[in-house]
């Protein structure tokens, strides 16, 4: 049986990929710093899918249990057959309200774990001629929301360029580019709902859906629905001055 390690499986996009892929058959690796809501979310979905969850408690912006996991990715006696990277945070203030340390920590999760876990990932994966990285992203990447943006417009340029050179060698990598999702994160991050027609707001298992059927098509980067699609074309064409004034839209002030 195949397993999945996934980061920041607690809630939200994570908790529905821990269901999507033990729905398919695959053993969980769940890494969270929340040991009781993790071990939680691994009894209730051993209970459910009937698939062995192992329950890995990391702080990952802690550079020893980071290496922690990394290991677990190396490990070749029980190799991880695919990694969801989608433990995050976002900071509600802008960035020159927010303290370096603050602005560190969001830089450290949202890029250097992404950065190390894929490395050790892509290592194993190699090896075996076979695996898949998912990088959980943002349609933020392609506007301009402060560091959060720069973090993820990080994130998909490394997976689509990682995508292109190691398909031919078996290993699937993929950005996962969602707009707004009804999860915990909007809440943390003071998005007011309200901002936002209803239709724009997306289900996390039907994003969860669309990146596993765009994964297995060996996509590069997927963008669910069309209407967020449409949205990432115009980004792409819209003048900096304009796209700045409203990437402003929804923040608390």
């Amino acid at each position: 049986m195949p397993t999945a390690l996934i980061t920041g499986p607690t809630a939200g996009i994570g908790r529905a990929f821990a269901d999507k892929l033990a729905a398919e058959k695959h053993d969980l690796v769940l890494v969270s710093r929340d040991a009781d809501r993790l071990k939680r979310v691994a009894d209730e979905v051993q209970a459910r899918y009937g698939v062995r969850c192992e329950v890995l408690p990391a702080d990952l912006t802690v550079p020893e249990e980071l290496a922690t996991v990394e290991a677990r990715l190396r490990d070749d006696v029980r190799p991880i057959d695919v990694l969801v990277n989608n433990a995050g945070f976002g900071l509600p203030k802008p960035f020159w309200e927010t303290t370096i340390d603050d602005e560190e920590r969001q830089l450290d999760l949202l890029v250097r774990v992404v950065l190390r876990l894929t490395h050790a990932a892509v290592q194993s994966m190699l090896e075996r001629g076979s695996g898949a990285v998912l990088n959980v992203s943002s349609v933020s990447g392609w506007v301009l929301r402060g560091s959060y943006s720069a973090h993820k417009a990080w994130v998909t340029t490394f997976s689509e360029s990682l995508a292109t050179k190691l398909r031919p060698r078996g290993v699937t990598v993929m950005a996962l580019c969602p707009g707004f999702v009804h999860t915990e994160f909007h809440q943390r991050m003071g998005m007011r709902r309200s901002v936002m027609p209803s239709f724009m707001w997306l289900e996390a298992p039907e994003v969860v859906d669309a990146a596993w059927t765009d994964l297995r098509k060996g996509k590069a980067v997927s963008v669910p629905t069309a209407r967020y699609k449409l949205l990432v074309g115009v980004a792409k064409l819209t003048p900096r001055a304009v796209l700045s004034r409203v990437s402003t839209l929804g923040l608390k002030r």
